[in-house]
Parts: C-alpha cells; sequence; structure tokens
C-alpha cells in the first residue's frame, strides 16, 4: 500500500470554554465585595469604563477631566446663588428681598453675624472629614466616626513594661506575647522559647507565671482548667473542693454529678454553687477584643409582600454595581488625526472588554432574580407561616423550572443572602433534604424537622424529660416518619444533649431556683 498525503475538509462542533466564558460564570459565584473589586480593576484599567454618578441617571455618559471641572464649577456657581440665578430674582428682574418687602441683611442682625462669621470655618471642618461629600450628607460613612478598638497585643503591651522590670523578662514576655491564640490560650512550647533566649525552662515558667496575672483573667493559660484555675485564683476560691472540680471537667461536662461529689467531698447543695461559680467564669479570656472586623450582611435580593397577595421579588440597588461605556471618548479618540493604529486597535479591545463587562453584569442580575423568584414560588408557605412550613428543595427543581444548568443554580446561590419578612437568609438555606412523611402525604424539609426536634425539647416538662424514642413517636404523632439516630443526630449537632444529661441538668437548676 502507498503512502501519500491528502487533505479532507471536516466540520466538528465543539465546546470551548473562551477566557471571557470563564470569567462570566465565575462573576456568577462572586458576592458583592468581590464583585466590587473586580469592577474597580477593571475600571483602572480600562479607560472606557467609569462607575455611574450615585443617584443619576444610569444612561447618561460620564463626565471626564475638564468636562467635570467645568460642570462641577458651573454647580457650584448656581447653588451659590449668583444674579443670573432663577432662585436669586424672580420673573421681573427684582431681587427678592424686595419684592418680599423684607431686607435678610438687616433681619435678625446679630445672629446672621454670628452664623456667616462661624458657617465657614464648620463647614470646611465638616467637608475635610473623611468620607464627606461636598454637596449633601449623603456621602458620609458613620463607620469613619467610630472609635478604633484596642486589639489584644495593643491591651498586653501596655501591661508587660510594668509587670517586668528586666530587659531579658520582658523580651521572652513579648516572644511568649506573639504565641497567644484568639481564644486567650498560650500555644507553644516553653523549651523551644528557652533555647532560643538562652535561658532555662524554670525561668520562662517564671515569666508565664507572671503574665497569667495580667489582665484579662486567665490570659496565657495553657488548657481549659489552667483558664479557669486563674480566674478562680485570682478571686481567691481556688480552695482544694473546686481544683478538684476543674481537674475534672470531663466529668462536670458528661454531668456526672454524683463521681464528682465524692471526689471534692461535698454534698450536692455546695456542688450546686460551685457550679454556679463555674458557670460565671469565662473560658476564652480574649473573647472580647475584635481580631478581624466584622462586616454587615448585605442582602442580594429582597422580598416583600405584594398588594394582590403574593410577593414582590427585586434586586437590592444597593448592590448592583453601576458602571458605563464611554462611547463619545472613543468616538473622539478613533477619529482624532493623531491616532495611530495601535491606539486604535488598544481602544477597539477595551470596548470590546467594556461591552462584555456590561453585558456579563446585566446577565448575572438577571440569572440572580430569576433564581430568586423561583425560590420565592416554592417557599411560598415559608415565607406566610414560618419555617415549620419549608419544603424540601434542590437544585435540580429549581433548574428544571427555569431552564437553567444546576451547577448554574449552585453558582447563584453561595454566597447570596435574602431579605424577606422573615429575616436574613442565605439562598443556600433553603434547599433541604427530603423526609418521607409518615401518612403517605408531602415530605418534610429536613429543616423543618430540626426545628420541631428544638421546639420539642425547648417544651418539655423537666419532671418527664424527652428520650429519642419520645421525640420518634411525637414526630410520628405530627406526620414526620424518622428513625431514632436520625433523631440522635440532628440533637447531637444542634449541640443539645442527651435526655440523661438535661433531667440533670434541670433537677440541678430546679433546686437552686428553689433556694
Amino acid at each position: 500500500m502507498a503512502l501519500s498525503a491528502n487533505l479532507y475538509l471536516r466540520q466538528s462542533q465543539s465546546l470551548v470554554m473562551t477566557p471571557q466564558l470563564m470569567q462570566s460564570i465565575q462573576l456568577l459565584q462572586m458576592t458583592h465585595f468581590e464583585l466590587v473589586q473586580f469592577i474597580a480593576q477593571e475600571v483602572e484599567k480600562n479607560p472606557l469604563l467609569d462607575f455611574a454618578p450615585e443617584g443619576g441617571d444610569g444612561g447618561s455618559e460620564p463626565l471626564r477631566g475638564e468636562e467635570a471641572l467645568a460642570a462641577q464649577e458651573t454647580t457650584a456657581g448656581e447653588e451659590a446663588g449668583t444674579p443670573e440665578s432663577d432662585w436669586y430674582e424672580n420673573a421681573k428682574g427684582v431681587p427678592l428681598n424686595e419684592s418680599l418687602d423684607s431686607n435678610f441683611d438687616t433681619a435678625f442682625a446679630d445672629e446672621g453675624v454670628s452664623a456667616r462669621a462661624d458657617a465657614p470655618e464648620l463647614l470646611g471642618q465638616w467637608k475635610s472629614m473623611p468620607g464627606a461629600s461636598s454637596d449633601s450628607g449623603e456621602g458620609y460613612d458613620l463607620d469613619d466616626f467610630v472609635a478604633g478598638q484596642i486589639t489584644l497585643r495593643d491591651h498586653l503591651s501596655q501591661q508587660i513594661p510594668f509587670a517586668f522590670p528586666e530587659a531579658s523578662d520582658r523580651m521572652i514576655a513579648l516572644a511568649l506575647m506573639d504565641q497567644v491564640d484568639e481564644a486567650g490560650y498560650l500555644r507553644t512550647d516553653l523549651q523551644e522559647v528557652a533555647e532560643r533566649f538562652g535561658g532555662t525552662p524554670e525561668r520562662v515558667e517564671q515569666v508565664v507565671g507572671v503574665l497569667q496575672t495580667l489582665d484579662p483573667p486567665g490570659i496565657f493559660a495553657r488548657s481549659l482548667s489552667e483558664c479557669l484555675a486563674i480566674q478562680l485564683k485570682q478571686r481567691d476560691r481556688l480552695d482544694p473542693a473546686m481544683a478538684m472540680l476543674v481537674d475534672n471537667l470531663e466529668l462536670l461536662a458528661k454531668r456526672d454529678f454524683a463521681t464528682l461529689k465524692k471526689l471534692c467531698g461535698v454534698d450536692e447543695e455546695d456542688l450546686i454553687d460551685m457550679l454556679s461559680e463555674i458557670r460565671g467564669l469565662n473560658p476564652k479570656p480574649a473573647s472580647g477584643f475584635e481580631t478581624n472586623l466584622s462586616e454587615a450582611v448585605v442582602p442580594d435580593i429582597i422580598v416583600r409582600p405584594a398588594p394582590d397577595g403574593g410577593w414582590t421579588v427585586e434586586l437590592n440597588p444597593d448592590v448592583l454595581p453601576r458602571v458605563l461605556v464611554n462611547q463619545s471618548y472613543y468616538t473622539r479618540v478613533t477619529k482624532s488625526r493623531d491616532a495611530n493604529a495601535g491606539d486604535q486597535a488598544f481602544l477597539a479591545e477595551c470596548l470590546q472588554n467594556a461591552n462584555w463587562l456590561t453585558r456579563s453584569l446585566d446577565q448575572r442580575a438577571r440569572t440572580i432574580l430569576k433564581v430568586a423568584s423561583e425560590i420565592v414560588r416554592q417557599q411560598d408557605a415559608f415565607l406566610r407561616h414560618g419555617v415549620d412550613h419549608l419544603r424540601p428543595l434542590n437544585l435540580r427543581t429549581v433548574a428544571d423550572a427555569i431552564k437553567m444548568h444546576e451547577s448554574t443554580v449552585s453558582r447563584v446561590t453561595s454566597n447570596k443572602y435574602m431579605l424577606t419578612p422573615r429575616g436574613l437568609f442565605e439562598l443556600k438555606y433553603f434547599f433541604t433534604v427530603s423526609i418521607a412523611s409518615a401518612e403517605g402525604g408531602d415530605s418534610h424539609s429536613a429543616e423543618a424537622v430540626r426545628h420541631r426536634i428544638r421546639t420539642l425539647i425547648t417544651q418539655e416538662n423537666p419532671d418527664a424529660v424527652l428520650s429519642d424514642d419520645d421525640i420518634v413517636s411525637a414526630l410520628k404523632d405530627s406526620g414526620i416518619d424518622l428513625a431514632r439516630r436520625t433523631v440522635a443526630k440532628y440533637r447531637e449537632a444542634m449541640n443539645i444533649p442527651s435526655s440523661v444529661q438535661r433531667r440533670r441538668e434541670k433537677r440541678a437548676l430546679a433546686k437552686a431556683t428553689a433556694r
């Protein structure tokens, strides 16, 4: 057989993930903060992109450079009340103070002089503040005026120089301070610290002992028992019985009060007093110091009752990114005689990227609104009656209803929040596992079942604590078919102790209350 080279014309189709398509998919799962950062980067490197003015018309083109400065000067001149202003003169050209038979220059002369003298200085101080707006108070951010919080490191650094007169001990103390975790516990090997500073472990242990006397009480402890013991020692309550209780916290966690009474050598009344004092201690001494700035969750979707009895689903305008494509700037530059081929090619690419970004943001908003509307339609009973009526829902049901893929719905519901009359919920909250009904009717949501279990335990009688079998029977009477091991799993996931532990705790609480 002879070998030869031939040309064949073949037509085929394939799915290719372009960079723009990948970025469009990434935009779907971005949070509001991530989206703002991404758009800010695009605006910075693309001269055809601009942020839309706040409260302005979204269809108007942004002003740049000299145009913005001229517009600002024109607006300032009009607001100053110049003779050409319509507010300064009436239709006949007569000043307002003469037409109204009033002289505003002499009326309230004393107050007017004081106001005119103080107002410019106060106005300048106010405008110089961070986040101040030149036109109205809407530009002020209250977070700029919040006092800064002292960190744990700053709080300890102020105390260490007074606790250690020697410089070598202060160096060891500062090194140990860097090994304290967010809860206030010391997480390091003292032998390694001693080798680093050329000292002995006993010397480092002495430094730790002094550090444990600093504020807040319990700081620099190496375990929970030591943390509680330090706080009790500072209160002069670390007697032998209390020390034995602190050394056996695992028995306290198991509610084994009988063994604790024998070990501590106290009766039931004294043990109740000791437990009350233990509850008053702080197991995390550094919990009062903020390590990370907490940010408020801003809802992406707002759901309100509609006049017709339904629900109005809309996107939150505060989280909608407002970007504009400056078409006039592109036209002016491309038609300029000084523009070369390289400049025109660069601007053409910038225009393509800008148009893609605006279309992607619009598609993202439409997709979020479509998914949220379907969730509201599916969970109408929850919005009207509460969590007991939360329906089981999965991604496939929503995806089939809106004719989209499950992965798209999953990306849309990630880190997105919905504000409803029932509260603020993440979109993932509405997707729960289905639990079969005992009567063969509609299935129940796993979240609704957990809420039902929590309600049953909260309302139980201290003299008749419900066991897991009792909860299974109560759920079956309500039409929920659930196995005992599933009830135990849900109960443990909600950090609810067993019936034996709850019975011991409620009896002890009842006796303490009776006293």
